[in-house]
C-alpha cells in the first residue's frame, strides 16, 4: 500500500499517534482481510477469525509484560472513565467495612475517587495538595489498614506527573490505573490486584480498556454491578460476554505486534526516557522562557506540561507557539483545557526523531522571542 498524503506530527494526549506501520498494515486490509472477503469491522466476533485476533492480542500482551497464569486479562468498553466505577463495584466488597484509600494527585485520580464514593467509603491517604505538580511522601500516607483496596494513577496526563515508584500498601491489594503509561516500560505485574488502561495512548486506538486482574479478586462484585462491569462474567466469557470493540481490539493487537517487533517493553522505555530527557533539557536549559511545574523527582516521560514566557504563562507567546507549530506540521500541542498552557505527549508511537524536530522548533522559537 501507498505511503502518501500529507504527514505530520501528532503530540496529542489520546487519542494519540499510532505507528504508520500499524496504519500501513490496518489500510491494506480494511477491505479484505487475510483474503477473508470482509472487514474486520463488519467480522463477527464470534467467528474463528475474530478469537483468532483477540487470543492472539491476549497472548502478545501476556508474552510483553510477563502476566502471571493466575491472572485474567479483560478486553473492556467504557474508557478509563469506565473503571472509575468498574474497579469499586467489583473490589470494595472485599472486605465488609466497604472502604478503600486513593492517593490523588491529578485531575484523574481525583475523578476516580469521587466516583468511588457512591459505592463505599473513600479514604484520601494524604492531606489535600495545593497543587498537582508532586507526589506526597508515602512516609505520610495514612493507610487504613481495612481498606479493600489502595488505589493510584501511575501517570498523570493532564499535570505531567508520573509515579516514580510502586506504592507499597503493606499486602493490602493495590490498584493503577496505567492508561497514560501502560507499555512504555516494564512492569512487575505480580505486585498488583488490578491494572487497567485505555488503549488510545500507548497501545491502540480508542475503544478497549484493558483490565489485568488477579484470579482471586474475581467473584466480589456488589450486586449493584452492571453485568458488562462484571469482572468474574467477563474474564469467564474471554471478553465476548457481549460484543466487544472488535476493531479497536484488532488495532491493539496490531500495536502489540509492532512493540513486539521493536523491541519490546524495554526498548519503549529506553526510547521515553531519551525522549523525554530531551524536551526537559531543553526547557531547564532556557532560562526560565519555558517553565515546567512539576516537582523535578516525578516529571511524567509520557507528557509534558509546560507555560512559555513565565509560570502562568505569556498567552500571545502560547498562541504564537501553537499556530507557528502547526504550520511545521506539529499538532495538539494546546495543553489540557483546566490547565493550558502547552502540553508534549510523547507515547510510544512518537519517535526520537520527532521529539528532535520538536526540540529544534522550540529552540528556533526561544531565540525569536527570547528579550
Amino acid at each position: 500500500m501507498e505511503d502518501s498524503g500529507k504527514q505530520v506530527i501528532n503530540f496529542a494526549a489520546g487519542p494519540s499517534k499510532l505507528p504508520r506501520a500499524v496504519l500501513l498494515q490496518a489500510q491494506k486490509e480494511l477491505l479484505d482481510y487475510k483474503g477473508l472477503g470482509i472487514s474486520v469491522l463488519e467480522m463477527s466476533h464470534r467467528s474463528a477469525d475474530f478469537v483468532k485476533i483477540i487470543n492472539t492480542a491476549e497472548n502478545d500482551l501476556r508474552e510483553l509484560l510477563k502476566i502471571p497464569e493466575n491472572y485474567k486479562v479483560i478486553f473492556l468498553q467504557g474508557g478509563g472513565t469506565g473503571q472509575f466505577s468498574a474497579v469499586p463495584l467489583n473490589l470494595i466488597g472485599l472486605k465488609e467495612e466497604k472502604c478503600a484509600d486513593y492517593v490523588v494527585t491529578g485531575a484523574w485520580s481525583a475523578n476516580a475517587a469521587k466516583e468511588a464514593e457512591k459505592y463505599g467509603k473513600v479514604n484520601i491517604v494524604h492531606s489535600k495538595l495545593d497543587a498537582y505538580n508532586t507526589i506526597p511522601n508515602p512516609n505520610s500516607w495514612n493507610l487504613n489498614p481495612n481498606a479493600s483496596y489502595v488505589y493510584y494513577c501511575a501517570n498523570e496526563t493532564v499535570h505531567g506527573v508520573e509515579f516514580p515508584f510502586i506504592p507499597d500498601t503493606k499486602g493490602t491489594v493495590l490498584v493503577c490505573d496505567m492508561s497514560s503509561s501502560f507499555l512504555s516500560k516494564s512492569v512487575d505485574v505480580t505486585k498488583f490486584g488490578l491494572i487497567f488502561a485505555g488503549a488510545q495512548k500507548n497501545i491502540g486506538c480508542a475503544g478497549v480498556t484493558v483490565v489485568i486482574i488477579k484470579e482471586d479478586l474475581l467473584g466480589h462484585a456488589l450486586k449493584e454491578c452492571p453485568v458488562i462491569f462484571d469482572y468474574k462474567v467477563q474474564g469467564s466469557y474471554n471478553s465476548l460476554y457481549n460484543t466487544p470493540t472488535s476493531y479497536s481490539i484488532y488495532i491493539m493487537g496490531l500495536v502489540l505486534q509492532w512493540i513486539k517487533n521493536c523491541g519490546g517493553a524495554e526498548a519503549m522505555e529506553k526510547n521515553s526516557a531519551a525522549k523525554s530527557k530531551l524536551i526537559y533539557d531543553l526547557i531547564e536549559g532556557s532560562n526560565g522562557f519555558y517553565v515546567c511545574l512539576a516537582a523535578s523527582a516525578c516529571r511524567s516521560r509520557m507528557n509534558i506540561p509546560f507555560r512559555i514566557g513565565n509560570v502562568n504563562g505569556d498567552t500571545v507567546l502560547e498562541t504564537q507557539f501553537l499556530d507557528k507549530a502547526v504550520k511545521n506540521n506539529m499538532i495538539s500541542l494546546k495543553g489540557h483545557r483546566s490547565v493550558g498552557g502547552i502540553r508534549v505527549s510523547l507515547y510510544n508511537a512518537v519517535t526520537i526523531e520527532d521529539t528532535q524536530k520538536l526540540a529544534h522548533f522550540m529552540i528556533n522559537f526561544m531565540k525569536e522571542h527570547s528579550v
